[in-house]
């Protein structure tokens, strides 16, 4: 009995310095497998200027949408937005749709846009392309819209095709049909020059 009183004692005693080592072992092992870690392919930060980002406050990709007292549903978007100090706020990369109650759609492109600080009125800058669903694929300089009511209105000159062919014209006015409260109208005024392309058959 005594004899394997110290058999198991001997054991036991050699178990307290084996398993240990052995431990130590497995884990010396894993790191040593184990991938070595490259600092450069550490996750990537956005490379942005702080302090500029704090003189010059900006959102990226902000996006606006609201409805005209007429029923119309407009949605802005731009690769970024700034405000200015007491004249608003501008903007790069603009797009924008409007949607009126009778289901047309015209969409809005310019390089540069400005809102007023009441966000009544949107200025696009830059050279401006109007789409329309009925047709129209337009080009002007500068364009002022409203954002309160359903009214586009170009600053100067526009030119560009219709359904019946190119036009150019001195002035152009998206707004509300008057007397006809579902009804939207596009006119053209100040010297149209319409060139009719007929269908082709």
């Amino acid at each position: 009995m005594a004899r394997f009183d110290n058999t198991h004692s001997r054991i036991v005693a050699w178990l307290k310095v084996i398993l240990p080592l052995a431990a130590l072992a497995i884990l010396s092992s894993l790191f040593l497998i184990s991938r070595r870690i490259d600092p450069e392919a550490a996750i990537p930060y956005a490379d942005v200027d702080v302090a500029e980002r704090l003189r010059e406050p900006r959102m990226t990709a902000p996006t606006y949408s609201g409805q005209t007292s007429d029923g119309a549903a407009i949605v802005v978007s731009a690769s970024e937005a700034r405000p200015d100090q007491g004249e608003g706020a501008g903007a790069a990369g603009l797009q924008a749709e409007l949607t009126t109650p009778d289901g047309a759609s015209t969409r809005f492109e310019a390089a540069t846009a400005r809102v007023t600080p009441d966000r009544t009125v949107l200025s696009l800058e830059g050279g401006v392309r109007i789409a329309s669903s009925s047709g129209y694929d337009l080009t002007t300089d500068s364009l002022t819209a409203a954002l309160d009511r359903t009214r586009f209105e170009s600053a100067g000159a526009v030119q560009g095709s219709g359904p019946i062919g190119t036009l150019t014209a001195g002035r152009m006015v998206l707004t509300q049909e008057p007397g006809r409260p579902q009804s939207y109208v596009l006119v053209f005024t100040d010297g149209v020059k319409l060139i009719y392309l007929p269908p082709s058959p």
